[in-house]
């Protein structure tokens, strides 16, 4: 809900006309000032989000603008910004919105368009693992390395690959699986894997590919196309829960529904009346499109996409979430590079990938800050280093004026020697094992200086991008609002009883329940049989009774469904009369129904707890009607009129 929120307060847009504004106080809030260019730059920048076509206009936008001033006022003198929680997610915005500031567009782009490629098809894969860690000496890797080698010989020499990895991969799972890992497509494995993965053609196997886990040897079984995306229909029935005596009820539902199918009813009338689902049911069971790993059921996935226009309709199969009869509706192709760009974007930043992009970044920097190693402070500093580092032993030494010189400036930043030993304390257990210990101080001072250089020019990036700036200004208000809207608002709704009582006795009227019904309906395809069941009703026979009378073991002429109806609900006949009785048989479509209607719930008010959900949702907007009018007088606004007309003529512009 947060995100939601702020989302509609930032819209990300780095061209606006407020360049052309002038910079002058448009007003201040109790002496605060706020200028002219931050006035039309939102503006602008929300102008085409706004429906009201009063908003648009600029008297009407300001008084919004002073509002949220007001706002984030008032949130300022509530100390909210103190508030850890506030603090941490604000932090991790600017995190997140740094990323787009701290990255190589060169090289994000060619591993966009390697991403798609590849997710082009899908690869069924085996592979052999020989465990290797990331910092393992060069002695322990040539080991795994040759062992490897010797497995992949065995391999080529004819040697069953699964069964060589049953014997010697340490994945575990290959005792099980044989080392295969299924299909899979682009951004499922780590990087390097993939790599290997995509650069070995089908039925070969690939030299030793290294990743942090180890050496791995892949053998290419199939590659096919990527199956796109999909809509289908479906009609469910859940599986049982626990302790439910009818254990075989939602198999033999599906199962008289595909019956009925068989005998050529309609697919969207029956998932109307039968289907559990209650999401898709009021849809004639019509699911959001989708492709390949997208939803928690691989069945419900390859039963779907196994569909084709020639036999449209799946045979009754069962999920992890019960049973199903699925329709398709359509298929589509794979997204094409332009609709799949932010999303492949998205998912380069949390994968390996990224890494060649900060490697990319951090070249950059090295020729934009051109720093200059003080090498009498780095000899004294690394001298100071020990093999005690190996242990996990070594410690910054007690005397650190010897080391407190400037080791490196980056502009107008000084780097010491002391903060080198801090970086070196903390690396002590990251399991670099670089060796003579000489070697290993310049590995840490090299990483040091890049880390330090990477993090100065993230610390500094409102002073690199003005329109970064203005975003992290925009959020930190957004934030500080959501946080004051839950306290003065949100929650008070909620927890304000006696004010939501008051206020649902002046919205009565707006509350109104239509007459409902208690009723069990019938339907049939056939004439005869809904007669039948008609006659069986009015003798009083139960729903189930006259199910077992008129369906045999291969023919399912009749069904049944009850509920509480309101007048006009889609699930009751069509003429179906508010009052106690049996209807006359109707007809909609292919289907005839009878009606039973067993209680009838006169047309009246909603109580409280009936209507409670949309009471809250009226209940917020009246208390934040009146709350900009409270906060005018609890702080004082001061609007520089002739200011604000220099402003508009030149928006208008």
């Amino acid at each position: 809900m947060k995100q939601a929120f702020i989302g509609f307060l930032l819209v990300v847009s780095f061209f606006s006309n407020s360049q052309n504004v002038t910079k002058e106080v448009l007003f201040t809030v109790d002496g605060k000032p706020y200028y002219t260019d931050e006035f039309a730059r939102v503006y602008n920048k929300n102008l085409d989000l706004v429906k009201d076509e009063s908003q648009k206009d600029l008297n009407q936008y300001l008084e919004l603008f002073v509002g949220y001033k007001l706002k984030v006022a008032k949130a300022n003198k509530l100390k909210l910004q103190d508030n850890p929680q506030y603090q941490t997610e604000l932090k991790s915005y600017r995190t997140q919105l740094s990323k787009n500031y701290i990255s190589d567009s060169k090289v994000t782009q060619e591993l966009v368009n390697e991403g798609y490629q590849r997710l082009q098809k899908e690869i069924n894969a085996s592979h052999i693992l020989i465990t290797c860690d990331e910092n393992a000496s060069p002695a322990d890797t040539l080991t795994a390395y040759n062992k490897a080698i010797d497995i992949r010989k065995k391999a080529l020499a004819g040697e069953d690959f699964g069964k060589l990895a049953q014997e010697f991969s340490q994945d575990p799972s290959a005792k099980e699986n044989k080392g295969n890992l299924g299909y899979f497509t682009a951004f499922r494995m780590v990087y390097n894997f993939e790599n290997g993965a995509f650069k070995t053609p089908v039925g070969q196997i690939s030299m030793p590919v290294r990743t942090r886990f180890g050496y791995h040897l892949i053998k290419v079984n199939n590659i096919r196309d990527n199956r796109g995306e999909i809509t289908v229909a479906h009609i469910m029935t859940m599986n049982p829960k626990e302790g439910d005596a009818d254990k075989d009820k939602a198999k033999n539902t599906i199962d008289d529904v595909y019956k009925k199918l068989q005998q050529g009813e309609n697919f969207e009338e029956l998932a109307k009346q039968f289907s559990e689902d209650k999401s898709s049911a009021s849809k004639g069971g019509v699911l959001n499109r989708f492709g390949s790993g997208q939803l928690s059921s691989t069945e419900f996935e390859d039963g779907a996409f196994a569909l084709t226009k020639e036999n449209p309709i799946s045979k009754p199969f069962q999920s992890q979430y019960g049973w199903h009869i699925v329709k398709l509706i359509e298929k589509y192709p794979v997204k094409t590079l332009e609709e799949s760009k932010t999303e492949l974007e998205n998912k380069i930043s949390k994968d390996d990938r990224s890494r060649l992009i900060s490697n990319s970044l951090t070249e950059k920097l090295r020729k934009k800050y051109n720093i200059k190693r003080d090498n009498k402070v780095y000899g004294t500093t690394a001298k100071a280093v020990t093999n005690d580092f190996y242990e996990s032993k070594w410690t910054v030494p007690t005397d650190e004026k010897p080391y407190s010189g400037k080791l490196f400036t980056i502009e107008k930043k000084t780097i010491t020697g002391t903060d080198f030993f801090n970086y070196v304390n903390t690396q002590q257990k990251s399991g670099i094992a670089v060796k003579p210990v000489e070697k290993l101080t310049e590995v840490l001072y090299q990483k040091f200086a890049d880390e330090q250089m990477n993090q100065y020019y993230n610390d500094n990036l409102e002073k690199e991008f003005p329109e970064f700036s203005s975003i992290m200004d925009e959020y930190r208000d957004g934030l500080l609002l959501f946080d004051l809207m839950e306290k003065e608002i949100w929650q008070r709704s909620k927890t304000d009883t006696l004010g939501l009582k008051a206020f649902y006795e002046t919205q009565k009227d707006k509350h109104q329940w239509k007459t409902r019904v208690n009723a069990l309906v019938l339907s049939s395809t056939k004439n005869d049989v809904i007669k039948k069941a008609l006659t069986l009703l009015k003798k009083g026979d139960s729903s189930q009774a006259i199910k077992d009378n008129l369906n045999t073991k291969d023919v399912v002429n009749i069904m049944t469904y009850e509920g509480v109806y309101e007048e006009g609900a889609d699930a009751l006949p069509a003429g179906t009369k508010m009052q106690e009785g049996i209807s006359e048989i109707t007809k909609k479509g292919d289907y005839f129904f009878v009606t039973k209607v067993i209680k009838v719930l006169p047309a009246g008010p909603k109580t409280l707890e009936e209507c409670k959900g949309k009471l809250i949702n009226d209940y917020q907007q009246y208390l934040e009607q009146n709350w900009v009018a409270d906060l005018k007088k609890e702080f004082t606004v001061s609007i520089n009129q002739d200011v604000f007309e220099r402003v508009k003529k030149q928006i208008k512009k």
